[in-house]
């Protein structure tokens, strides 16, 4: 059972605890209730932010970690024929080195799909489809789940177009999309689609244009203000095996990047976009009362409709989404660094 607290409530509710208490209470001892259950979908063996994210989010006690899924990335074009292609398996093996190099208890981990759906009449279930239904329709719980994805939309349009009633049993949270017309301006530089949604469009029409699911969206120009510093992964990384681990996954994308014949150089700056962190903030950093990530920003508005481009089309009688402009950056990785510390502590 789902229990909303409201202040009044709440101080009802300490004389009932009492009596429970007292009588000792038959589910004494029995694991609480969570916020919510969430399945993690990320490119684990990309972007080492997915991997900041999912250490964060398996120390927060107030949720459930109900499956972990690796999701693959598209053969980048100036990597070279040879470069290994990240796919779901390798990702999922990420995850479990780093739930290793933390002693956690592992939550069911499966690799996802190893390509974007080719075409739209053209997909095919795999394992992680199977998981993310059982998951989705669970009559054991009544903790709602949360489907957060920091990559692209594979693994969960499949599982939708498998099983179309996981829709109504499930809000997603995704780090992906480009600036909304009248909220943000894309960044400088090219008109480019944003990398998430590249991973596979036909994905990402598939969840926006035809599912029921619930959205809230964390777009580009949401996503790129997390800007973590330089200087504090340097700190991080002296803490223990958790802080090397994370700094050396850094370390080796910028040294990966620096590498590429062709590529030019990235500039030096000062910070690390961590920008798959949102996830956790918008799960687990919420209010006490009226339980919600209050100290971020959204616009509500109906879901428009996803171009083939990643543009969007406005739709009025869409269903209702949040996109959030603002994210709390500082709570974010205030308690990342105080939950890292805490768990190398108890070591």
């Amino acid at each position: 059972m789902t229990i909303h607290l409201t202040r009044r409530g709440f101080v009802g509710s300490g004389a009932a605890l009492a009596s429970t208490l007292a009588s000792g209470g038959a589910s004494l001892g029995a694991e609480p209730p969570r916020l919510a259950r969430v399945i993690l979908d990320n490119d684990f063996a990309g972007d080492p932010d997915g991997l900041f994210q999912l250490a964060h989010h398996l120390l927060c006690k107030s949720l459930r970690v109900s499956l972990i899924v690796g999701s693959h990335l598209p053969q980048m074009p100036f990597s070279g024929p040879n470069a290994p292609v990240p796919t779901g398996a390798a990702a999922a093996a990420k995850a479990r080195q780093l739930i290793e190099i933390m002693r956690l208890p592992a939550p069911p981990i499966v690799a996802g799909a190893d390509t974007s759906i080719p075409a739209r009449n053209a997909w095919k279930p795999t394992v992680s489809t199977a998981a993310i239904v059982r998951e989705a329709m669970r009559e054991d719980t009544n903790e709602p789940l949360v489907y957060c994805v920091g990559a692209g939309l594979t693994d969960l349009a499949l599982a939708w177009l498998a099983e179309p009633r996981i829709g109504k049993r499930l809000k997603l949270i995704w780090i992906g999309g480009r600036e909304h017309p009248g909220l943000a301006a894309p960044p400088p530089g090219p008109d480019e689609a944003e990398f998430n949604f590249t991973i596979d469009p036909i994905a990402a029409q598939v969840i926006f244009n035809e599912s029921d699911i619930e959205i809230w969206q964390v777009p580009r120009d949401a996503y790129r203000q997390m800007l973590f510093p330089n200087a504090e992964i340097e700190e991080l990384g002296a803490t223990g095996p958790l802080g090397a681990h994370l700094k050396a996954q850094i370390d080796k994308v910028v040294e990966v990047m620096a590498s590429i014949p062709g590529l030019p150089p990235i500039p030096p700056t000062e910070t690390y976009v961590l920008g798959d962190s949102p996830l956790v903030t918008l799960t687990a950093l919420v209010t006490q009362f009226q339980p919600d990530p209050a100290s971020s920003r959204y616009t509500a508005k109906p879901t428009p409709r996803l171009n083939a481009d990643g543009t969007y089309a406005d739709t009025p009688s869409g269903r209702p989404m949040r996109v959030y402009t603002q994210v709390d950056a500082e709570l974010t990785f205030r308690d990342m660094l105080a939950k890292f510390r805490a768990h190398m502590r108890g070591r």
